[in-house]
């Protein structure tokens, strides 16, 4: 089993919802167990002006799936939620974005893990921490914490909770 940490963000329609739906999704996908959820925290987007504001989180799980399916299974989530890839940094219903998977570095045409963008993005950088500590070390010997104080933006607590209990029927 590796542990894998996906960065979901959304700012189209009912964002909230939207972070919650795919945590359900993800937590429904045969060979990944949803582990621990981040807090959901509010910034400005980047990107193109007169969008919504996103809302982010960082989940935390544990999957048998190789680095390419676990990518298949996040891109056949936002697929299912409604995403349309139309504009780069364009607004979304939802994004899934693979951070991090045990100490892998992976540098492939459709996946680069750990995440390309992630070690200058405070709302990717503070959930993770929130979830493993300022003190964790990514591939190549980085801090959390020392990168966490090198971003720039505002990034505001949420006050909304993920589930990732899968009810029983």
């Amino acid at each position: 089993m590796s542990l894998a940490f996906i960065g979901l963000g959304a700012n189209l329609e009912r964002p909230l919802q939207n972070l919650q739906h795919a945590v359900l999704r993800l937590a429904q996908t045969p060979a990944v167990t949803v582990t621990a959820t981040s807090p959901v925290y509010r910034s400005e987007p980047l990107g193109p002006q007169g969008q919504p504001d996103y809302y982010n989180a960082v989940i935390a799980c544990e999957t048998s799936l190789a680095p390419q399916q676990l990518l298949y299974a996040t891109q056949s989530i936002e697929n299912h939620l409604g995403r349309v890839r139309s504009q780069h940094w364009g607004p979304r219903v939802i994004d899934l974005d693979i951070l991090l998977i045990d100490g892998l570095e992976i540098t492939e045409e459709r996946l680069t893990v750990p995440h390309y963008a992630m070690r200058t993005r405070n709302f990717v950088l503070r959930p993770l921490a929130d979830l493993v500590g300022e003190d964790f070390q990514l591939p190549g010997g980085e801090v959390l914490g020392t990168l966490l104080a090198d971003c720039q933006g505002a990034l505001e607590p949420a006050n909304y909770n993920l589930a990732f209990d899968v009810p029983d029927h």
